[in-house]
């Protein structure tokens, strides 16, 4: 076996990379149909190129060999449902990228209805909740024809859409609220008069008294217990030295 055939890349990246008007558009993009990255919407423009090339090709042939490729062209554009009606060679030359996304899986389910945004669509496809004609896909970026749009439906079981989430908007009017209950405490902190600022200093200041008066009464106590303990030492111990003597004296005659 030989060496693997390299496989051609689906996309290409611009030639200039950071132009500041290019980034702004791809951005738009971006946000609008809800892709995952740059590389999604690169492909596309691949995509574009292609059919534009080709056209531009069948342009420079004679009559009776473009009109045989010709329909060719205009008939898979068709199919896809970009170009409506009796299209010429021209109108695939003023084609724009923004028809091809419309075409995605991920921007019809959201324009049907049966999601609320392009990223919640994106995840009904990955998850698998959707079908065409039956059976589940699971790419976001697949290219619908015009005849399966009709047959795109919720796989098996349909999904129930709830409301989205409370924005930014209501948060921030929760940070107003809270705001302005602070500035309405220190607005009547300054209409307070000064007697009513009085009265809160006496009453902070008489449990800082009661407390010195409580620790000036357990020292007295403490003071006054201690003479009685040395007092009842002193008179025990002279009664115990009188009793051992007059216990030994009857003891010394008995022996003689």
């Amino acid at each position: 076996m030989g060496d693997p055939k390299k496989l051609k890349s689906k996309f290409s990246r611009p030639r200039k990379p950071w132009d500041s008007t290019r980034l702004e558009e791809e951005r738009k993009l971006k946000e609008d149909y809800g892709l995952k990255n740059k590389k999604e919407l690169w492909m596309t423009e691949k995509m574009l190129k292609k059919k534009r090339q080709n056209a531009r090709k069948l342009l420079a042939l004679e009559l009776e060999k473009r009109l045989k490729r010709e329909k060719e062209l205009l008939d898979s554009l068709k199919a896809i449902g970009i170009l409506k009606g009796n299209a010429i060679l021209d109108d695939v030359l003023g084609l724009k990228i923004e028809e091809f996304l419309e075409r995605r899986l991920e921007t019809i389910i959201w324009r049907k209805g049966m999601a609320n945004t392009p990223k919640q669509a994106r995840q009904f496809i990955v998850h698998g909740h959707i079908a065409i004609n039956g059976k589940k896909v699971k790419t976001p970026s697949c290219i619908v024809k015009a005849e399966e749009e009709s047959k795109i439906t919720y796989y098996k079981k349909a999904l129930k859409l709830t409301t989205e989430k409370p924005t930014k908007e209501i948060k921030k009017d929760f940070k107003q609220s809270s705001f302005e209950e602070k500035v309405f405490k220190i607005e009547e902190k300054k209409k307070e008069t000064p007697i009513e600022k009085k009265e809160k200093v006496e009453v902070k200041e008489k449990p800082k008294e009661i407390k010195k008066e409580k620790i000036d009464e357990k020292k007295e106590e403490k003071k006054t217990e201690k003479p009685v303990k040395e007092e009842k030492k002193v008179e025990e111990k002279p009664i115990e030295k009188k009793e051992q003597k007059t216990e030994e004296k009857p003891k010394e005659g008995d022996k003689k």
